[in-house]
């Protein structure tokens, strides 16, 4: 389970988001009509931009995979003032 403070990295956030539009996109391009590819000049333009759209959303989920972020420090631990006592 991710730490709370990593759970709404904008990474993951952004990622998934290409990752569920690109899924939509694939299979409605999986789908297309002969009439709707004739339209687009004969490319599956709704296939091949969900397919890049995947590429890019997990890039993002890859990148936030390895290289997580610390989050913001901690306020439980005692400011130290520079002063010894």
């Amino acid at each position: 389970m991710a730490a709370p403070q990593r759970l709404f990295d904008i990474r993951r956030v952004i990622g998934g988001l290409f990752v569920v539009y690109g899924l939509i996109l694939a299979v409605t391009g999986l789908l297309d009509s002969a009439q709707e590819i004739q339209k687009a000049e004969g490319i599956r333009i709704n296939l091949w931009t969900g397919v890049a759209m995947l590429v890019v959303g997990g890039a993002f989920l890859l990148w936030e995979r390895l290289r997580p972020s610390d989050g913001p420090a901690s306020s439980d631990a005692p400011a130290s003032s520079g002063e010894e006592e």
